[in-house]
Parts: structure tokens; C-alpha cells; sequence
């Protein structure tokens, strides 16, 4: 383990920072995205310092394979889009780069000043940006060039003990981002690691909170949940801790008051991780599985034995408020819900379909009408016989 050191302002050696160099940690170059290494390098190679960061080093030295590779660098994002032609910059309050790897995308960052008020484009040094992060697990920095973990803030050591422990001090943490609260009961269920009592203690607090996030915002943290793979623990802590009322409030109303349903939902929201794991993750199929039992059994539009499209359509939207996701989504959703409607028992509740079958099912076109049962399939013309050249159709003589 090496030491990086700093000099306080009476010019005394200060210890800045623990390297953990690759014989330290159990981070193997196999488990990284060649991608995100081909772009630490080009920007090794043009002057830059670049860092693979977040998440994915959270990940990694868990034993968990990460979802994505976020890279943090001193270049401005100007000067990363001229040297990936593959890139866009995104945001206006704090300005990022995507890169663009076919489908996959790789978020690339500048280093924040600490002194920077919420998302704005001030830009600083690493020392600056490991205290803009949330919380120290996600707090450290894989340099790909050398494969060695730099940790400013205890980080490495709060993984090995199984902690979640806040960087920004807790009177202010929630208040600044009520977000949060949702992603530390997100790395909890994911990593199966303890939030520290303080933590603990200030979620209860500030739970209200929530209900001043942007639905937008609210939108894109509520599907990270269900297509993790762990919305079913998410979700039952965010019920213990009452956040979930800020986030889907109809399910969750009833979910306090009828236990059945409670534990229906969560039954649903394993199934879900089940089939995230196995590689679906469609933002219609979470709509589905969060609000199918609520819809059959607790909504007249539901019970009826013919289901109008358009009143189920808009009951949906409700259900799910505030939460906008795109039309065509909840509209799948729906189809999805109508199809599988003889799978639900007397007490609402559905089997869930083999993927092979469910493949099968999904592979046929949808015609528009909104009741499976009452759809024909298509009578299919013979296809006309070709004649070869020169032959002629022989006619009857009159």
C-alpha cells in the first residue's frame, strides 16, 4: 500500500490520500470494459488524467459485475468531444460527454470543483471532485494504465467492513439531493451492505424530502430500481422507511393498508429480478409487474370482462403518477397485462410465463384489439404459382 501525501498550510506533511496497488485489491483487467480502457488510454495518451470511477469500482472489488463504466478525467468536455468523434455532450447545468460504443454508452465526466453550487460547469482537480461524490463507497478512482485504486476518503476500508458511510456531512446530504435517500436503500440492497445509524436516522427525518423531486428525475431514479435486479429489497425498505409514497404514491397507499397486496407486490418485484438477471429489461415490463395486481383487482376498468384500451390506458398513468414514462411504453405495458390476463387467479395474482413461451407469445404481431381472446389469426393467400417463360395460360374456346 503506498501513500500519497499533501502539505498542510503550515507547510507539515499530510497524508492525502492510500494507493492499493493491483496486488492489494481483487480488480482484474478482464473484468473491465475494454471500451472504457480504450478511452482512458487516448486520454493518457493526449495529457490527461483519466479514471475509471463510481459504481464500477464499488463493483468490482465487491465481486459484482457492474452495470457501467463511468470515467472521470481533467479534460474539459470540448476538449473530449474533438478527440472521440463518437461523442455528444450532454447536460446544461453541469455539461457531460457520452460516448457511443453501438448501443452502449460510456459517461464521461470532468473533475467538479468542491466550491461548485449543485451542477454547475466549475470545474476542479480530483482532490476537489472526490468531495462532490455522495458516498465514500463510491468515492474511488481505478487508474486502467497502472490497475492501481486511488482512495481519498476510507473508501476500500468501508467496503471490507460492509459499510455505507455519507462523504457530505449529514445536516446537509439530503437537502442538497433528496435523491439520496433512495440510492443509499439502492446500494444496500444491491451490496447487502449497513447504512451507519446516522444515516438511518437522518432517511426517517427527511423523507418528506422527496415529494420536491422533478418527476423527470424521480422517473429515471424509480426504473434504475426496477431494472437492477434488486427492486424487490429496494422496495421493501423504501416502505419501512416511507419513501415509497413520494415515489409510486398509489401503490404504495395501499400497500400500507393491505398486506396481501404488499406481499403480492413484492412477489411480482422478485419475478421482475428474476427475469432482469436473465436479460430483460424493458421499461413496459416493470410498468407491468409494479402495477398489474393493483390494476385487476383494485380498479373497475381492471374487473371488467371486456377491458376498454383507452380507460385502462389511462388508469395506468395514474397508477404510476408521477412517474412519465413514454406513452409507448405504458401502451406495451398494458398489452402485456391484457395478454396474460387468464393467468391471474381468483385473487389476482398471474403465473409468470416461461421465457422460451413468453418469446414465443411476444414474437406474434399485435393486431390493436385490446382483448387477446377475441383476436382471429390472419388466413394466409397461397401464394401465386410462377409460369415459366414462353408458357401461356390455356383458354377456353367461345
Amino acid at each position: 500500500m503506498l501513500v500519497r501525501y499533501t502539505k498542510d498550510d503550515q507547510g507539515r506533511a499530510k497524508q492525502q490520500a492510500v494507493i492499493y496497488t493491483p496486488e492489494e485489491h481483487s480488480i482484474t483487467t478482464e473484468r473491465i470494459d475494454p471500451d472504457a480502457v480504450k478511452i482512458a488510454r487516448r486520454l493518457h495518451a493526449a495529457g490527461h488524467h483519466a479514471y475509471i470511477v463510481g459504481g464500477a469500482v464499488r463493483d468490482l472489488l465487491i465481486g459484482n459485475a457492474p452495470k457501467d463504466f463511468d470515467i472521470a478525467t481533467d479534460a474539459q468536455p470540448n476538449r473530449i468531444r474533438r478527440l472521440f468523434r463518437n461523442s455528444r455532450v450532454i447536460g446544461r447545468r453541469f455539461r457531460l460527454v457520452h460516448i457511443f460504443f453501438g448501443p452502449k454508452i460510456i459517461e464521461v465526466s470532468t473533475f467538479r470543483s468542491e466550491t461548485s453550487a449543485g451542477f454547475q460547469n466549475e470545474y476542479g482537480d480530483i482532490e476537489e471532485d472526490v468531495f462532490r461524490r455522495d458516498f465514500t463507497l463510491n468515492a474511488l478512482y481505478y487508474n486502467p494504465a497502472d490497475g492501481r485504486i486511488i482512495d481519498y476518503v476510507g473508501g476500500v476500508k468501508d467496503i471490507r467492513a460492509r459499510k455505507i458511510r455519507p462523504l457530505i456531512p449529514v445536516e446537509r446530504i439530503f437537502s442538497e439531493d433528496p435523491v439520496r435517500m433512495i440510492r443509499a436503500i439502492k446500494y444496500q440492497a444491491a451490496t447487502g451492505f449497513t447504512l451507519v445509524g446516522k444515516l438511518r436516522r437522518q432517511i426517517r427525518r427527511n423523507a418528506d424530502l422527496l415529494s420536491q423531486t422533478p418527476p423527470s428525475r424521480m422517473t429515471e431514479e424509480v426504473f434504475k430500481i426496477l431494472l437492477s435486479g434488486y427492486s424487490q429489497g429496494i422496495f421493501r425498505e423504501c416502505i419501512a422507511y416511507k419513501l415509497l409514497r413520494h415515489m409510486v404514491p398509489a401503490p404504495a397507499v395501499l400497500a400500507g393498508s393491505d398486506s396481501r397486496y404488499r406481499d403480492r407486490l413484492l412477489s411480482r418485484l422478485g419475478e421482475l429480478d428474476e427475469e432482469v438477471r436473465y436479460g430483460e429489461d424493458r421499461r413496459s415490463r416493470a410498468i407491468a409487474y409494479l402495477c398489474g395486481d393493483y390494476l385487476f383487482e383494485h380498479t373497475s376498468t381492471g374487473r371488467q370482462e371486456r377491458i376498454p384500451f383507452p380507460e385502462a390506458f389511462a388508469e395506468l398513468k395514474r397508477l404510476i403518477r408521477p412517474l412519465v414514462p413514454a406513452n409507448k411504453d405504458v401502451e406495451m405495458a398494458l398489452v402485456y397485462l391484457i395478454r396474460r390476463r387468464k393467468h391471474y387467479r381468483k385473487l389476482g395474482s398471474f403465473e409468470p410465463t416461461p421465457p422460451s413461451q413468453r418469446q414465443r407469445e411476444e414474437d406474434q404481431p399485435w393486431t390493436g384489439s385490446p382483448d387477446e381472446d377475441e383476436r382471429k389469426p390472419s388466413r394466409r393467400r397461397r401464394p401465386r404459382r410462377r409460369r415459366s417463360p414462353g408458357t401461356e395460360r390455356p383458354r377456353a374456346d367461345t
